[in-house]
């Protein structure tokens, strides 16, 4: 009996078997906030349960959730990664095959195929504009599918294309940055990122170097060189340690500088009532481009964040704090400028630099101007959520604006700025007067996710709107008539030339007829986007619909990757050397995701 004591007590003694993580509570606390947000820039519960554990693993632990699973423990990472997927570990493509490469590559060079679609825009004014396509507008009825790549291991696809001395770059939510053959698809290489990559890839060579040099930034605001002809690293740069901080819009190349866009998504972390809210301070920077040695930084925010009280929860409060650069830059070498559109401000005092066009010196960064459009506009996620601990006092309508300015020269001689916001209104002020507002016209309602979301097209005449106004009948749930339309304003003074409305989905499952997704233009023919997954081409004189294609289907694939086309946002389509290129699959608001990238050509030829 003495025996059987002493045993009893020895196994008391030893340290319990470790539980496993309960991974369903960890989502609760760590994760929900944002992933059960509609408008939230996490993705949704039913999105993540298309990616395999490997994605949401490299995420957490690499990747852009890095900073939000701080604190856990391997296995509750591996655990949250297997909760949210629904999947066990090893079901992933194997993203290192070698199916789909070209058989041979040779040297990425500028003048190879020129002009190309090289960055955001053809040109550094961000006008969206190619004035040589390769292809005629009475031959747009005739594009057909010249060659599908499929993504592996993803869900979404929002890598704006780069087309530049006859390769198409692009890249991935999972950190890969592919440089494709533009007119076959094949693979030249394959360039794994720290995080995901959605600015588009800038190709150039800086005086005094004899390769070309591929440009990007990803996810946790690192920006990378790369050879442009092989994929190696040429040199890495983190330009923003603040956590959720990442480069979301593309960078920009002028001679020996690359000027970087930071945004930081600080409005998600604020949905956690502890969270001291907010202390973010976005900013433009600008790099050697053959170093990446920092040459200047010139922040959104001049001041300092303060304390400024606490909330209901205990919680320091912290101020000002917001106003990202969601978009590319736009240069102005003329008058040594260059222009960034601002978002809102994510807590209270909020700044006259939120909601705001800027401009700055390309040699200095110094301000030169600026000219605010929304005042007071205090937002984060925290106000569309059941906890509203974190929302701002008399919050604002989260406005901001998601484009880029386009620097366009009007018949009078003189130059405007139109720059197009999240309220549904597109504004013309005068780069030369100080930021002078010209005139501003209103396309649509406006909203979270509403207005004019990631960018316009301009001519010498017009420039082409595309409208969102997204809206939703449940949560996640999209309503189908609701949203959409293209409208062409004269440059000149604003007034509507055509109005063109979005074509109707009603009875499709996750459809909405709202055209988010940056526009596109070329001689006499507009492109635009929808969330329907619909690539549409209007004529540029009257606004009618000549060429028309639904991309959310299947797709064989040129690397035999199986892909699906779904709804069509952010990135809009490129126009280059006779193709038309756009990336499919979107899910992140209640629509459908996708992992295609397509080529089309006149008769797929």
């Amino acid at each position: 009996m003495k025996f059987v004591i002493r045993i009893a007590a020895l196994a008391a003694l030893r340290p319990l078997a470790a539980q496993p993580p309960d991974a369903a509570a960890l989502y609760k606390s760590r994760c929900a906030g944002c992933h059960e947000a509609a408008v939230s820039h996490a993705p949704p519960t039913s999105l993540m349960r298309r990616m395999f554990p490997e994605t949401v693993l490299e995420s957490l632990e690499k990747g852009s959730m890095k900073p939000m699973a701080a604190g856990l423990s391997a296995a509750e990472r591996r655990a949250l990664a297997l909760f949210v997927s629904g999947k066990e570990f090893g079901l992933a493509l194997d993203v290192n095959s070698k199916e789909g490469f070209c058989a041979s590559s040779g040297e990425a060079g500028v003048a190879a195929r020129a002009p190309g679609w090289n960055g955001w825009s053809p040109d550094s004014a961000n006008t969206r504009y190619q004035p040589d396509p390769g292809i005629r507008a009475g031959d747009v009825p005739r594009l057909k599918v010249k060659w599908a790549f499929g993504i592996p291991n993803a869900t979404i696809a929002n890598g704006a294309i780069s087309v530049a001395a006859g390769r198409a770059y692009f890249g991935t939510s999972n950190g890969v940055v592919y440089s494709l053959d533009a007119a076959t698809g094949c693979i030249h290489y394959a360039y794994r990122a720290s995080a995901g990559v959605r600015s588009a890839i800038v190709v150039g060579q800086p005086g005094g170097l004899a390769r070309q040099v591929a440009y990007f930034g990803d996810g946790l605001a690192y920006v990378y060189a790369i050879d442009a002809s092989r994929g190696t690293l040429l040199w890495k740069k983190k330009v923003e340690t603040f956590p959720s901080a990442r480069i979301t819009g593309s960078v920009k190349l002028h001679g020996d500088r690359l000027y970087v866009p930071v945004s930081i998504i600080e409005e998600g972390l604020a949905v956690n009532p502890k969270y001291e809210c907010c202390r973010s301070r976005p900013s433009v920077v600008a790099l050697n481009a053959h170093t990446g040695e920092l040459i200047w930084r010139t922040h959104t925010i001049e001041q300092e964040p303060k304390k400024t009280g606490r909330n209901r929860a205990g919680a320091q409060l912290w101020g000002p704090s917001g106003a990202s650069i969601w978009s590319s830059p736009t240069l102005d070498p003329e008058k040594n400028a260059l222009y960034v559109a601002t978002g809102n401000n994510h807590s209270n005092p909020t700044t006259d630099t939120s909601d705001a066009v800027i401009a700055l010196r390309m040699d200095t960064g110094a301000i030169l101007w600026k000219r605010q459009v929304t005042e007071k506009d205090a937002y984060n996620v925290a106000c569309v959520r059941p906890d509203t601990t974190n929302c701002p006092e008399d919050s604002g309508p989260d406005h901001d604006f998601g484009s880029s300015p386009i620097l366009v020269r009007m018949e009078n001689g003189r130059r405007a700025l139109l720059a197009g916001q999240k309220s549904g209104v597109m504004t013309a002020v005068d780069p030369d007067e100080r930021g002078k507002i010209l005139w501003q016209t209103r396309v649509g309602k406006g909203g979270l996710l509403g207005g004019i979301q990631w960018g316009s097209a301009a001519d010498s005449v017009n420039v082409y709107v595309p409208l969102s106004d997204i809206a939703w009948v449940g949560e996640r749930i999209l309503d189908p008539s609701k949203g959409g339309g293209m409208f062409a304003l004269r440059i000149r003074d604003g007034e509507k030339i055509w109005v063109t409305p979005a074509p109707s989905c009603e009875g499709r499952k996750n459809c909405s007829p709202a055209q988010s997704a940056a526009a596109s233009a070329m001689p006499g023919a507009v492109f635009s986007a929808s969330v329907d997954g619909h690539l549409r081409a209007y004529a540029a004189a009257d606004g009618k619909i000549i060429w028309d294609f639904d991309t959310a289907r299947d797709f064989e694939t040129v690397n035999k990757v199986p892909a699906k086309g779904g709804s069509l946002d952010a990135p809009g389509p490129v126009i280059s050397d006779g193709l038309v290129l756009v990336p499919s699959g979107y899910g992140v608001w209640g629509g459908l995701p996708g992992n295609v990238v397509i080529a089309f050509s006149v008769d797929g030829r």
